[in-house]
């Protein structure tokens, strides 16, 4: 009995307040913030994308001539007929 008395001691010799609550903390208190990693620039470029490649300035008075066909495609589902467009820019 007395080597359990030391255990049982320890513990009555506690305080009897309200129930304590602790957070988990990853840094000490005193641990100074941490830097934040400077804000990200959006890159946007100056024309609105057209779907033309490569892109070119062809001059003032060119003008955009464009082929519209429908081809066969095969695939799995079966044959299908799409629209194939192709352009390109001449003189005006």
């Amino acid at each position: 009995m007395g080597l359990f008395s030391q255990f049982w001691g320890g513990a009555e010799a506690q305080p009897a307040e309200g129930p304590e609550i602790r957070l988990a903390q990853a840094a000490p208190p005193d641990a100074r913030p941490r830097k934040r990693p400077p804000p990200r620039l959006r890159v946007t470029p100056y024309y609105s994308p057209d779907g033309v490649y490569p892109r070119y300035n062809p001059g003032p008075d060119a003008v955009r001539e464009c082929n519209a066909t429908y081809v066969q495609e095969y695939r799995p589902s079966g044959t299908v007929i799409v629209p194939r467009v192709s352009c390109y820019w001449r003189r005006g």
